[in-house]
């Protein structure tokens, strides 16, 4: 699962051939010992946790960079190798 950008503690990836997971585009945040999984259409949380702050730090950044998202998102279903995305 290739890491595409890390800001303040949080890692965030997008998994090759995920599009079954949740049915929808979305990437995997980690801050220590939270994870979850964020929608890119709207900042939605759809499984696991983060603290608040830093769930609103990775929707932050998801509103700034949601094309560059969709267009890794599109690689990412393909099987291709992703692009790196500017941090927050």
């Amino acid at each position: 699962m290739p890491v595409i950008s890390m800001f303040y503690g949080i890692i965030i990836r997008m998994y090759f051939l995920d599009n079954q997971h949740h049915g929808m585009p979305h990437i995997h945040a980690r801050y220590a010992e939270f994870e979850a999984s964020i929608c890119i259409n709207d900042g939605e949380l759809l499984a696991g946790e983060l603290p608040k702050k830093q769930l609103r730090l990775v929707q932050a950044w998801i509103e700034l960079h949601r094309d560059e998202l969709m267009a890794d998102w599109e690689l990412a279903i393909a099987g291709e190798a992703l692009y790196k995305i500017d941090p927050l």
